[in-house]
Order: structure tokens, then sequence, then C-alpha cells
């Protein structure tokens, strides 16, 4: 039986279920309506499922966390504003909004909202942490054949 194609919207969706693991949060990113409703039928399907799998098989662990850390330090924080903003009586959209950023909300006794973020500046060091391992990781390969190199013409130098 040959698979079914898959449509631009699918495929964005499978791109952000393979960063977000989450069926509802990848139909929201991916502009679906109601995304509950579309993430469950879009994760049932066989070549939706394959497509995620061979998207997530090509990522490594780094990658993931850096995903992660992206979302922190470059995040939009703008749905956040529009319920801090708001009236209290206003009713929110939330299975469309982003709240990925958001490490704690209270409401204190008097009114109001208060709400915590994750720390941007913690997640850019953390990557540059990252980034600077990775780079040294690769750059040892380029190290070790530039010294064996120079081991072989100085072997040939003394023959």
């Amino acid at each position: 039986m040959k698979t079914k194609k898959l449509t631009k919207k699918e495929q964005l969706f499978c791109l952000n279920f393979a960063v977000f693991a989450n069926a509802r949060e990848a139909a929201s990113k991916s502009g679906y309506a109601s995304p509950e409703s579309a993430g469950m039928k879009l994760i049932a399907r066989k070549e939706i499922r394959d497509e995620v799998a061979k998207l997530i098989s090509r990522k490594t662990g780094n990658e993931e966390i850096i995903c992660g850390l992206k979302r922190l330090a470059f995040g939009s924080v703008a749905d956040c504003l529009k319920l801090i903003l708001s009236d209290t009586d206003e009713n929110f959209d939330t299975e469309n909004m982003d709240f990925f950023n958001i490490a704690e909300i209270k409401k204190p006794k008097g009114g109001g909202i208060e709400i915590k973020f994750f720390d941007r500046l913690k997640a850019l060091e953390k990557l540059s942490s990252i980034c600077e391992n990775s780079d040294e990781e690769n750059s040892m390969p380029f190290y070790e054949a530039i010294r064996k190199s120079a081991k072989a013409l100085e072997g040939k130098h003394h023959e």
C-alpha cells in the first residue's frame, strides 16, 4: 500500500512534534484551528508517526536540549503579556497560546497576577557552553589530522 504524501501543513506538524513532543502544541504551532483534536487525529496516522520518527532519529540528544534552550532564550512572551495586560473577565483561547517560558504563575490575594519567567540569560549561557563544547569536539579530529600529518612529514625528513 502506497502512503499518502504529506501536505506542507502536515510536514510542519511533524517538525513541530519532533521539537515539542506534544500533539496539541505541534498542531497549534502548525496553524490548526482545533489543536487538541487535530493533534490527536494527526498523530494517530501511520504516515505522520513515521515522518516524526524519521525526524527524531536524525536528532542527537544535544539538538533536543538546544531546541528547548532556544525556546527559553529567544521565545516570545507576547501571549504572557496579553494575559497580564488584559481584564480578568476576558476569555482566553489558551489552547493557542504559548506559555513555554513561564516558570510559575500566582494569583495574589490582593488581585492581579504574578508571572515568573525562566531566566533567559541562564538559557543563553547554557547554549553558549554547549556550542563551545561542540566546537571543541568538532575541531579535535581536524587537530588530530594535522598532528598525524606533521608526524608523517617528520618521519620523511629523518629518512
